[in-house]
């Protein structure tokens, strides 16, 4: 793995009134591997996402980029500086075919494409995600699966450096998990840089490179899978007491 830093994380913190929902986080992200943001519930991972792309601006802290202070720029700045996300919820524009979907995402990256390099890009970038036979089914009467393969092919179409996966593998059945998983494997071996958000723990253990644990807003570990899934305090926080 690359020592290199694609993302840098410091100091981040995020209050919503009283309530602190990222306090002083701080981690890397090392640039081709796959790091997990784990946490129970309510934990703040899904803020530090938000945070990370620009949905949310910091109270305090900083974000770089591949060298590049990107802390508090507008989520279309930051978009094109390169990163890409998905959501918890799909959100796909389901009225419109699948290729349609793809050439909207293209319409809005660094060097937009249109008309026919449009149609070609978006059918390259449809077999990269497995649906190259669904190019013109109406994204709203794709499977759950295929819904979220639509999302992240929308979200490549902006030539991200980082692509941020919030529970991306969620909800799906195990022949399903099992092919998502091939996926995002995939798009590493192609040298993407990612940070997934996950509960799924065959997908941590079989994926990630590294995990960063969060509780109540606060970082409690970053190693290995197998380093903290071990922690007492990382099974205190999922667990409860009594299983630490």
């Amino acid at each position: 793995m690359s020592a290199e830093i694609l993302l840098s994380v410091s100091g981040l913190h995020k209050a919503f009134g009283g309530l602190i929902a990222v306090n002083q986080m701080q981690f890397d992200v090392h640039k081709g591997e796959i790091l997990g943001l784990l946490g129970p519930n309510g934990s703040g991972k899904t803020t530090v996402m938000n945070l990370i792309s620009g949905a949310l601006p910091p109270n305090e802290g900083k974000v770089v980029l591949a060298g590049r202070d990107i802390t508090s720029l507008p989520a279309h700045t930051i978009s094109h500086a390169g990163i890409a996300r998905t959501f918890q919820l799909v959100r796909i524009l389901p009225d419109l075919d699948c290729i349609e979907n793809i050439e909207a995402g293209l319409a809005f990256r660094p060097g937009p494409l249109w008309g026919d390099a449009a149609k070609l890009a978006a059918r390259a970038l449809l077999d990269r995600i497995g649906l190259a036979d669904h190019a013109h089914t109406p994204a709203g009467d794709l499977t759950y699966i295929d819904q979220k393969r639509l999302e992240l092919g929308r979200a490549l179409a902006l030539q991200p450096k980082l692509l941020l996966l919030d529970e991306w593998l969620a909800g799906l059945n195990p022949s399903e998990l099992q092919e998502g998983i091939a996926l995002v494997r995939k798009l590493k071996s192609e040298g993407l840089t990612i940070i997934m958000v996950e509960h799924v723990m065959d997908a941590i253990r079989s994926l990630c490179d590294r995990c960063v644990v969060m509780n109540t807003g606060t970082k409690i570990a970053d190693g290995t899978p197998e380093t903290v899934l071990a922690d007492p305090e990382v099974i205190r926080a999922y667990l409860g007491d009594a299983h630490a």
